[in-house]
């Protein structure tokens, strides 16, 4: 018998309803999807309930049909007493007899507590804590590659009985081509056509340590402009970078910026698929365009690949990073710069991102 086979037929529980719990941030819950839609895939007779933020639900398109996306405002349950009530209506909704913990806060915590009490098998994230103090650290760094958020989403899924196998192949794997509908996203561009190259560039992330210099990636952003039969798309939100990329717009022919338009995510997805490639930073946006199987390249500065946050399926080749000692000194890149001037981003070319997002095109 195929490991295939013998995965689907492992389910020593018997567990018939489970419920899964990521809240934030997006990169994370985004990390979530070929995992999850792969233990729909294994266990179809299986419901799994996968419970995020309200707004965070519209990132699981075309789901299996083995999977609910329960989306919560958070808000609404504040405090213990918020938190009971949450774990009665969804013990009243969902009905689940398994709990798979992938954030491993205190929000989760106490709702895993809930269901230890009620007799509910949990199984909690290991989120590898102690090696990526030991990866980030000014000194006696240790320089070596920690699992993948995914593969410890996996592990989660395997301590509770359920092994994963990975039979994800993007969020539009089912349509034609493998990509999502134009008429999605006919509001902003027409449908590509024969011989036109499309580039999105998403040059901005939640943290100072992880943006390539604004008056850089301008460069890299004119360069390509000046490419024929080529379409810029500048991904953002807020006011400050709907500014910057509004400019650009204007500033370069063949640019369009879609910070302003509040598209929502089955739309950036759908025009994300039909991208020849996306530059992004360690942001959300890289594991949104991974996830549709759009090539990817990424700029890296204080944050490392090797902390376990690299894009599902992108190529080692298509990393933008500097060789420094002093990389990786934060996992999220929210600590100051050990240096002070950031030199792990300002130190990038910007011909080096320009040069690997041409051999996609």
């Amino acid at each position: 018998m195929s490991r295939s086979h013998d995965i689907v037929a492992n389910n020593p529980r018997g567990l018939r309803r489970v419920l899964v719990a990521r809240f934030s941030a997006l990169g994370d819950v985004a990390m979530t999807v070929p995992v999850l839609y792969s233990a729909c895939a294994c266990y179809p007779d299986i419901r799994f309930t996968m419970l995020t933020r309200k707004s965070m639900t519209s990132v699981f398109l075309n789901p299996p049909s083995n999977l609910q996306v329960m989306g919560v405002n958070l808000e609404d349950y504040e405090g213990l007493a918020g938190l009971r009530r949450l774990f009665k209506e969804l013990r009243r909704e969902v009905d689940f007899d398994g709990f798979i913990d992938l954030h491993d806060v205190l929000r989760t915590k106490i709702l895993a507590l809930q269901c230890r009490l009620a007799g509910i098998p949990v199984s909690v994230i290991n989120k590898g804590r102690k090696g990526k103090r030991a990866l980030t650290r000014a000194n006696n760094k240790v320089l070596l590659p920690l699992s993948s958020s995914r593969a410890r989403y996996r592990q989660a899924f395997h301590k509770i009985g359920l092994p994963v196998d990975n039979r994800f192949e993007g969020l539009f794997a089912a349509m034609p081509d493998g990509k999502g509908d134009p008429a999605r996203f006919a509001s902003v561009a027409a449908p590509k056509a024969p011989g036109e190259k499309w580039v999105g560039i998403a040059p901005f992330a939640k943290h100072e340590g992880k943006i390539y210099p604004v008056e850089l990636m301008e460069q890299v952003v004119e360069k390509l402009s000046e490419r024929p039969q080529t379409r810029i798309f500048l991904f953002g939100g807020g006011e400050a970078e709907r500014k910057v990329l509004d400019r650009w717009a204007a500033r370069y022919p063949n640019t369009v910026s879609l910070a302003a338009k509040r598209l929502g995510f089955p739309v950036e997805l759908a025009l994300a698929s039909w991208l020849d490639v996306m530059v992004s930073m360690d942001s959300a946006n890289m594991h949104l365009a991974s996830l549709v199987a759009t090539p990817v390249v990424s700029v890296w500065g204080a944050t490392h690949p090797y902390c376990g946050f690299k894009g599902w399926r992108q190529k080692e080749e298509d990393i933008i990073q500097l060789p420094m000692t002093c990389r990786p000194c934060s996992v999220f890149g929210n600590k100051p710069c050990y240096r002070g001037d950031y030199l792990c981003l300002r130190g990038i070319a910007p011909q080096s991102i320009i040069s690997r997002v041409e051999k996609h095109l």
